[in-house]
């Protein structure tokens, strides 16, 4: 695979989508507050390090009111945007989402506005850029199809003493990835049959960002062929790069865990 580097895009919306696993939840079934602060406030760190290119630090939230729940089972997709820009200071708005992977029903959980800080050090160029365009509305609307795109952070703990991603917690994202986009196309329940190809192009360091894109191949009696591709980007240059690719199979299932034809 030939590597290839380029310069981040300039759109300042970030998505990040999970699943919500029980040990998120409460005795309710439901996500915990917490847990949906902790993906807003990565999502509000990332939208604002993509703009600023400088070390940021959560400052403050406005009031949060949860209107809704997001339930075991259920994807989260936080996604923010920067909404305002001072000279050392951005706001961010940040919005998270519920969506049954099954029926395709989103909910509007929660919306907030999260201030960041740039840190002041030789690296931090001030004031901070200004801001081109601006977005308001409603809950954003599911990704094309077919298409997925998201966004995670690579944390120490995930990285081996090199001080790099290990192969599995990258293998974990992209099978993620691959999991919610043939979920979105097909509305079934979804599990991995295999992985076909897989191929890794570069290392990926601790406090990079990771943007995975993926997409539905081909669409059979009752599976999916999903290709899933991973970019680094350092946060302070906006450098970007081709990390890995992978190809899986994804099979829908019935409650049995047989092969299941869709029905759309």
């Amino acid at each position: 695979m030939t590597q290839t580097t380029q310069p981040a895009t300039n759109d300042s919306t970030v998505r990040l989508i999970d699943m919500v696993f029980p040990g998120d939840t409460n005795h309710h079934g439901t996500l915990f507050g917490g847990v949906a602060l902790a993906h807003m406030d990565k999502i509000a760190f990332l939208a604002a390090t993509r703009h600023g290119r400088a070390p940021f630090v959560t400052a403050a939230s406005e009031k949060i009111d949860f209107a809704a729940p997001a339930r075991t089972g259920d994807m989260i997709e936080a996604s923010g945007r920067v909404a305002r820009v001072g000279n050392s200071a951005l706001d961010v708005d940040v919005e998270l989402v519920a969506e049954n992977p099954v029926t395709g029903e989103r909910r509007l959980c929660t919306r907030g506005r999260f201030t960041l800080v740039a840190v002041k050090g030789p690296g931090t160029q001030l004031p901070l850029p200004p801001l081109t365009t601006e977005r308001h509305g409603e809950p954003s609307a599911a990704p094309e199809e077919g298409m997925l795109r998201m966004v995670d952070m690579v944390f120490p703990p995930q990285t081996n003493h090199y001080g790099t991603l290990y192969g599995g917690d990258a293998l974990k994202m992209m099978g993620k990835a691959a999991f919610i986009a043939a979920s979105r196309h097909a509305r079934a329940v979804i599990v991995m049959a295999a992985s076909d190809r897989i191929e890794f192009a570069s290392p990926i360091r601790s406090g990079e960002m990771v943007d995975l894109a993926a997409r539905v191949l081909s669409v059979g009696r009752s599976s999916l062929r999903v290709a899933v591709d991973l970019r680094a980007e350092d946060l302070m240059t906006g450098e970007r790069r081709q990390s890995a690719a992978a190809t899986f199979t994804m099979v829908a299932v019935d409650r049995e865990g047989r092969p299941s034809p869709f029905t759309r």
